[in-house]
């Protein structure tokens, strides 16, 4: 059987860089996709022959889509291609049956998932998934303006969709006193990801204040015999201390899914990067529990560094578990934030402020102090559970010697 190559992003395809029919290792970078305002590499997952691409540049893809096939080393390439174009022959099936009746459910769910055009109807271009979207909200399609290339009507035009109330609020803004701009890719993936983690998910929030004093001493120390590469930042400390503190509260490594609860058995800490035009995106430090610092510390700069000049890699923003939102740089005294879904849970890092403390013996002096929230999905988790992860955080954070130790199992 061949291997799929699917999308962990959405975003429209930029360029080929294989031609079909060649040969490929694991790892080579063969199409570049344009997702929100980074590149998104992606690679071969396995030695082979590139079998088959079905999309083009300029089209817009579904996160999970599928844009092409390969045949492993070992394959029979003429199998594999039969069973590629028994694929494309369901794919058009399916697309014909849902342009003769919208509300049909003929289409195979394998054949969906890979499904990388829009279907073209007598009167508008949609895409598969903003089609079932208008079903199931009971859109009328032909009021959604469309976004994508040609005007094709994408999942976000649907979601985004606000008959006529817009035009009524408008009519109360004074003539000239306002700029009307267009909503970009990015800060419309933003809205929508935080409204649905709103609506979706009820979330409580906790807070503490950590005396962080000792942390910034030892990561200056330890900055000092460290090569650049391998120097840690507050934020990597941070994420070194989440992923400890998460193994033993697993319920906070989980998410609800439809009824259930899905239990993750890796500490993956999602990293909230601003970007200098707008915007964010999550890199990923995954099995940042099992990792010494040096390289935590490495890989992470690295993620960012991509990030920002806008050349991610799928395997830099895929599998968070639990994420990490840090304002701490812009003079932030305390903040929530919105858990990024389907996780269960985000922390909110503020400013280390110098301020004034009543030490234990009673005397006063000044100390170096931040505020820390945890957002959590009340659906997994209750308060007294957060309050316990926060106290156990503290611990780590203001005993951090083991944070720049070995390994730990």
């Amino acid at each position: 059987m061949s291997t799929p190559i699917t999308l962990s992003v959405a975003g429209i395809l930029l360029n080929w860089l294989v031609e079909e029919g060649a040969a490929v290792r694991s790892g080579d970078v063969i199409a570049e996709i344009e997702a929100d305002k980074a590149t998104v590499e992606i690679e071969a997952p396995v030695n082979g022959i590139l079998l088959s691409q079905s999309a083009q540049p300029g089209d817009e893809l579904a996160e999970g889509a599928t844009i092409a096939a390969i045949a492993a080393d070992g394959e029979d390439t003429e199998v594999a291609s039969q069973q590629v174009q028994e694929v494309d022959e369901t794919v058009k099936d399916a697309a014909v049956a849902e342009t003769e009746d919208a509300n049909t459910d003929a289409a195979d769910p394998a054949a969906e998932s890979i499904k990388p055009h829009a279907i073209q109807t007598e009167r508008l271009r949609v895409s598969p998934l903003a089609r079932k979207l208008a079903a199931e909200r009971g859109i009328e399609l032909s009021q959604v303006k469309g976004s994508g290339p040609n005007g094709r009507i994408v999942k976000e035009d649907v979601e985004n969709f606000a008959p006529s109330r817009a035009a009524a609020d408008h009519s109360r803004l004074p003539a000239e006193g306002y700029e009307e701009l267009e909503i970009g890719r990015m800060r419309k993936r933003i809205g929508e990801g935080t409204s649905r983690s709103k609506r979706e998910a009820p979330h409580f929030y906790v807070t503490i204040e950590v005396d962080v004093d000792s942390l910034l001493e030892m990561r200056k120390q330890w900055n000092q015999s460290q090569p650049e590469a391998h120097k840690a930042s507050v934020n990597d400390l941070l994420v070194k201390a989440v992923a400890l503190t998460l193994r033993d509260f697993p319920n906070l490594n989980t998410h609800f899914a439809e009824g259930k609860l899905l239990r993750h058995l890796r500490r993956n800490i999602g990293i909230s990067v601003a970007l200098e035009d707008g915007g964010l995106i999550n890199v990923v430090a995954s099995d940042a529990d099992r990792r010494e610092l040096a390289e935590l510390a490495r890989t992470n700069r690295e993620m960012i560094e991509r990030t920002r000049e806008g050349r991610i890699r799928p395997g830099d923003v895929e599998g968070a578990t639990f994420t990490i939102s840090n304002l701490g740089p812009y003079d932030v005294l305390e903040f929530s934030a919105i858990i990024d879904p389907p996780q269960a849970g985000i922390l909110a890092v503020s400013s280390a402020r110098r301020m004034p403390i009543v030490r234990e013996d009673g005397s006063v002096g000044v100390g170096m102090r931040m505020r820390l929230t945890i957002s959590v999905d009340h659906r997994v988790s209750d308060g007294a559970e957060a309050a316990r992860f926060m106290q156990q955080l503290r611990q780590h954070l203001e005993s951090p010697l083991h944070l720049f130790l070995s390994e730990q199992e």
